[in-house]
């Protein structure tokens, strides 16, 4: 920083001009005073030497005698003028280049010496010369004149004047101002090293408060401004400290609170997004964020630069901002395939709103149980609605005596009794379903021999495979044979699956269930030669009434709940199930069972 700049130039700089300003006005006065003084005592000289004069003249009657005697008494700067009328005056005779030459023309032209001749008063006067023949060698023009008058003989006046030059006095003016002008530049001297030493000490503690000024600035709040005098500069640095104290203080508060309201933004399952009044992002969180950037991939923007609120959320925006109330306004949204509720409601500084917040909650789940929930009773409905017509029918038809004979009404009997198996059988999955899938499910370890458990399984089906003309194998490739599991459940999975692959596979087709054993548990595949499952229907052969199509069903009797109760066993078994299909070509249903270390007991 440049020097006139700064506290220091500026203090030196204004302290140096007022002690200037200070000692020009007193060089000035002081030089005046010495000059008045100096002409004053010139003057009362001159007046003693008029007065020595006039006596000498009024006591001498020869005159000539007088005239020589007060030229003596004349010097190098004195003229001597003898006035005895208008026609008749001396003036002492000129015996130096520097001795001044006036006569009585000058006296009469001057109103203030006039006056000693006509009105026969003394009278001085500090007069200058014009004319430059006047002027004596050294240049001087400033003259002091006095006039006396003396008494001559005959009861007339004459005048006496004395002039002197001023030049003695302004050599002593001279040299006055030269000693004046040496103490003026010791003084400022002087005043520069004691102002410089007295900024000093009065910058240095605010450079040292600049400087942790600065350090505060950059969140160095244990930095103190070292405290050097008990003065007000002292008081200031111990009040900049407290200052210090408190801001660190204040910081640690504020950091505390925003790093407590950052967690909670980023723990919320909810989505947050803070808008300024102009629309722009504040503020958003990661479900926020996501919610964003999904929105900017749909419309082609990359989320690092783009700013922009989805059109649904600005509309939402300005009718929070236009109505100005504290009503919430609400609105959902659909995006990649999820569903979106976002709750807008203004924000306020004060009474003023200075913006909007907005929670975004992502409903894909619910929404998705809400259909489930549909999809049920309508399913539920459409499988109960066939046999329940039926039994209204069939029972009908007994009732008003349509059967006429007994093997008509044994057919109708028989038809209601099948019919009510299927509801009961519906009735029953749907039970074991909603147990199994609210956890209520209890499985009953034991230690099975899987080579024969696999065995009665096959052997259970071979007859169902024979009708059809199918090959029903099995193949085992274990480490240990002894496998604890829930024989009954597993039971109750294979037979769904392989009753699904018998069914759904055409004459001279195969069937084969594999089991083999893996680092943590057992493997079971169960692979069919059918007619497969269509790909955009794999996704959903686990859900609850879900059939891929009508070939699918067991002869009309199926209630697509198989799949769904074998998924709900084996994630009770803490296992997976997936499945594979190729259209025309086959279909394999994989699950897994994880290894239980425990003997038998229950779960």
């Amino acid at each position: 920083m440049k020097i006139w700049k700064s506290v220091v130039g500026k203090l030196w700089i204004t302290i140096l001009l007022l002690v200037s300003f200070v000692l020009f006005v007193l060089t000035i006065f002081m030089l005046e005073f010495i000059e008045n003084y100096h002409v004053g005592q010139t003057e009362d000289q001159l007046k003693k030497l008029a007065n020595k004069v006039s006596s000498i003249i009024e006591s001498h009657e020869d005159k000539e005698l007088a005239r020589s005697i007060t030229w003596e008494l004349a010097d190098d700067l004195t003229s001597i003028l003898i006035v005895e009328n208008e026609k008749k005056y001396w003036v002492s005779p000129n015996e130096s280049e520097n001795t001044l030459d006036f006569d009585l023309d000058d006296i009469k032209q001057d109103p203030v010496l006039s006056l000693v001749l006509t009105e026969h008063k003394a009278g001085s006067r500090k007069a200058y010369l014009t004319d430059e023949d006047e002027r004596m060698m050294n240049g001087e023009k400033e003259v002091v004149v006095v006039g006396v008058p003396y008494k001559l003989a005959d009861g007339k006046y004459g005048s006496v004047y004395i002039a002197q030059s001023l030049k003695a006095v302004h050599e002593t003016t001279k040299h006055t101002t030269k000693y004046i002008i040496i103490a003026a530049g010791i003084a400022i001297v002087l005043t520069t090293i004691f102002a410089f030493f007295l900024i000093t000490r009065i910058t240095n503690p605010l450079r040292k408060m600049k400087e942790v000024a600065h350090e505060l600035s950059e969140g160095k709040f244990d930095t103190k401004v070292p405290i050097l005098s008990n003065d007000e500069i002292g008081e200031l640095g111990i009040a900049f400290n407290k200052m210090a104290k408190q801001l660190k203080f204040n910081i640690n508060a504020l950091n505390q609170e925003k790093g407590h309201l950052s967690s909670i933004l980023s723990s919320m399952a909810d989505g947050v997004i803070t808008l300024k009044i102009d629309g722009t992002i504040l503020i958003t969180n990661p479900p926020a964020e996501k919610f964003l950037h999904a929105w900017y991939y749909e419309r082609g923007m990359k989320a690092e630069t783009a700013e922009e609120l989805p059109p649904e959320v600005y509309n939402l925006f300005q009718q929070v901002i236009d109505a100005g109330s504290e009503k919430e306004q609400t609105v959902e949204i659909s995006l990649q395939g999820r569903s979106w509720v976002l709750v807008m409601s203004p924000l306020y500084n004060e009474s003023n709103i200075s913006g909007a917040v907005a929670v975004l909650r992502d409903m894909t789940e619910e929404r998705k149980l809400e259909k489930l929930r549909t999809d049920f009773i309508a399913n539920v409905s459409h499988e109960l609605r066939t046999p329940i017509a039926m039994l209204q029918g069939y029972s009908e038809a007994i009732v008003d005596d349509i059967a006429s004979t007994d093997e008509e009404r044994k057919e109708i009997t028989q038809i209601i009794y099948d019919e009510s198996l299927r509801m009961g059988r519906l009735v029953n999955d749907l039970l074991d379903l909603a147990r199994m899938q609210a956890g209520h499910i209890t499985l009953n370890y034991e230690k099975i021999f899987v080579p024969e458990f696999v065995e009665k399984i096959n052997r259970k089906f071979q007859g169902l495979a024979k009708d059809k003309q199918i090959s029903l194998t099995t193949s085992l490739a274990l480490e240990e044979e002894v496998y604890p599991l829930d024989p009954d459940r597993i039971e109750q999975v294979l037979t769904n699956l392989i009753d699904n692959a018998i069914r759904h596979t055409e004459e001279e087709g195969q069937v084969n269930v594999k089991v083999q054993s893996i680092k943590d548990g057992l493997l079971f595949h169960v692979q069919d030669t059918g007619s497969g499952i269509r790909e955009e229907d794999l996704p959903f052969v686990f859900e609850r009434f879900y059939k891929a199509d009508k070939a699918r069903t067991r002869g009309g009797s199926g209630t697509g709940l198989g799949l769904g109760i074998a998924k709900s066993i084996i994630d009770a078994h803490g296992g997976s199930i997936t499945v594979n299909s190729k259209l025309g070509e086959g279909t394999t249903f994989t699950f897994f069972l994880p290894r239980k270390e425990m003997d038998c007991e229950e779960v």
